[in-house]
């Protein structure tokens, strides 16, 4: 998933996003290709210059004898090598990215030869760089033989440093299209691994220029002309190309390892804020490093897939049971509790099955449920089961509260108030209960669910089908009245003193009027409310 994308998707803002439009990035690539190969190009001119000149001055190529080759040759060839060099590597880019161009999606073949494409054009470079070499060291060699060693090391490790300078930025300039290789399901090449580009980088940037001080030596050694001030110009020159290389070498081989780690830092960056969704990289490189952002995309896809499964658990079991079971081993069994159990059943669930369609039916039960889920979790309650049409809501278990009574009681007036306005075309019974209760995981070890059991939870669903007689109502047992804070129980009176259907002990109802405020009052258990019964 790459829903957000950002201006160092593949490591650098050179090379834009993952959103850009083709054309855009098609001409990004090709203006940064050919900038990459003229700039390699005029640090080996430099190079190659500054050693001729001063590095190893001696034997000189700056006679009258050699003026054409020096004021002709050299700059009519500098030149066709900059056009032939940009005319080849950007036909030779031109094809192997054609499918890249005409977005296609790339065969076997496109994958393995775009892969190639760095070494490719930093071969064409190196081409004409060993062309150079020859050429002028037969042209100033048959002038004087002993410029032929100097003229093939300097322009030999010019050459070098263009072709390494050139494969890296190259490589570098083509991370989208390896992106896009790589996000078709092509495997990363594994040749040009990140030990690879460290000993292209001490080559050229160390190796190299030690054996050129080794050999400026050698030819002082044996040159009798030579002085000790041509020597240390020598070794000065070459020990300053090598610092300059070295360094050029070494960040550009930095960038290509920076580049994946700063990706992988920002995607974690955006896991610990807790955006999944947008935490995937882009696959660009195609070294270890490959290896390293894809293995975090993975884990970001766990990650997601695990918050998936955590959300959907909540909802089936409730986010407080959720965490509670993630936090330690599941176990069967139950502990004691005092807690407070709100139960909610419609009216006339089996006519509107009859009046409407199904669809209907269950538009209507979701918006029925929603009131109750709301009205329940607003008091920090927990929503336990959805029985058919019917809901058993649970305060004080598993998470303890300070007044589980007058959370459910405020529940229940509050799910009344709001069912009678946000889904007229249902009704139901209300009842609340409270008491010891167990709570805990009942069933099998393979497969159990959080419950609670116990006496209030019989007497509340009994209570809910006694205020069906008036569902603007919500009936209460005496005791939850009696547990909770006064603020709460003032909004509750007392009815009636009767025996529950399957219940032998005797329950004081208290009733709530939806909307009263203070002209109810609570009576004491020993008080008699108005038109009480005793009935059996």
């Amino acid at each position: 998933m790459l829903a957000r994308r950002g201006s160092r998707d593949y490591g650098s803002i050179l090379l834009g996003s993952a959103d850009e439009s083709g054309f855009a990035q098609r001409v990004r690539i090709q203006t940064l290709l050919t900038t990459s190969i003229v700039v390699a190009n005029l640090v080996g001119a430099i190079v190659a210059a500054a050693l001729a000149a001063v590095g190893i001055p001696e034997p000189t190529v700056f006679t009258a004898e050699l003026w054409w080759v020096n004021f002709i040759v050299v700059p009519v060839y500098i030149l066709a090598a900059f056009v032939i060099g940009i005319g080849w590597g950007t036909v030779l880019g031109v094809h192997v990215l054609r499918w890249v161009i005409r977005d296609e999606v790339p065969t076997k073949r496109d994958a393995r030869r775009t892969m190639r494409l760095p070494w490719r054009l930093s071969l064409v470079q190196g081409l004409l760089w060993s062309g150079a070499a020859v050429m002028l060291t037969i042209m100033y060699g048959i002038v004087d033989p002993q410029l032929i060693p100097k003229t093939l090391f300097v322009v030999g490790l010019s050459g070098v440093v263009v072709v390494a300078i050139s494969y890296l930025f190259i490589d570098f300039t083509l991370r989208p299209v390896v992106a896009d290789l790589i996000s078709a399901g092509f495997h990363r090449r594994k040749q040009t691994g990140v030990k690879s580009r460290a000993v292209v980088s001490w080559m050229v940037g160390s190796a190299i220029p030690i054996i050129g001080i080794l050999l400026v030596v050698a030819f002082g050694v044996a040159r009798d002309e030579t002085s000790k001030l041509d020597l240390f110009v020598g070794v000065t020159v070459l020990g300053l190309t090598a610092l300059f290389t070295g360094l050029l070498l070494t960040l550009l081989s930095s960038m290509s390892i920076t580049g994946p780690i700063r990706s992988v830092r920002a995607g974690m960056n955006r896991v610990r804020a807790g955006d999944l969704d947008n935490a995937d990289l882009v696959v660009y490189d195609g070294t270890e490093l490959g290896d390293l952002q894809v293995g975090f995309n993975s884990m970001v896809t766990g990650l997601r897939e695990r918050e998936r499964m955590r959300d959907l658990f909540g909802r089936h079991v409730g986010h407080e049971v959720a965490e509670a079971a993630l936090s330690s081993d599941p176990e069967l069994g139950g502990t004691e509790r005092v807690a407070a159990a709100l139960f909610v059943d419609v009216i006339g669930s089996t006519t509107l099955a009859a009046q409407r369609r199904p669809t209907e039916v269950v538009e209507i039960l979701n918006k029925f449920f929603a009131v109750i889920v709301r009205a329940v979790e607003d008091k920090h309650g927990l929503v336990n089961k959805f029985e058919g049409d019917a809901v058993l809501a649970i305060f004080g278990a598993p998470i303890e509260l300070d007044d589980p009574a007058g959370a459910a009681l405020a529940a229940a007036r509050r799910i009344v108030a709001d069912l009678a306005v946000e889904v007229p075309e249902l009704s139901a019974g209300v009842g609340v209960s409270y008491g010891s209760v167990v709570a805990g995981n009942v069933g099998a070890i393979e497969r159990f669910e959080y419950t609670v059991i116990g006496d209030p939870v019989n007497e509340s669903a009994r209570l809910s089908e006694l205020a069906k007689r008036d569902p603007a109502s919500p009936l209460a047992a005496g005791r939850a009245v009696d547990a909770a804070d006064p603020a709460e129980a003032r909004h509750w009176r007392r009815q009636e003193t009767l025996s529950l259907r399957g219940r032998t002990a005797e329950t004081i109802v208290y009733a709530a009027a939806v909307g009263e405020e203070t002209t109810t009052a609570h009576t004491t258990p020993g008080e008699k409310a108005p038109g009480e019964t005793a009935a059996g």
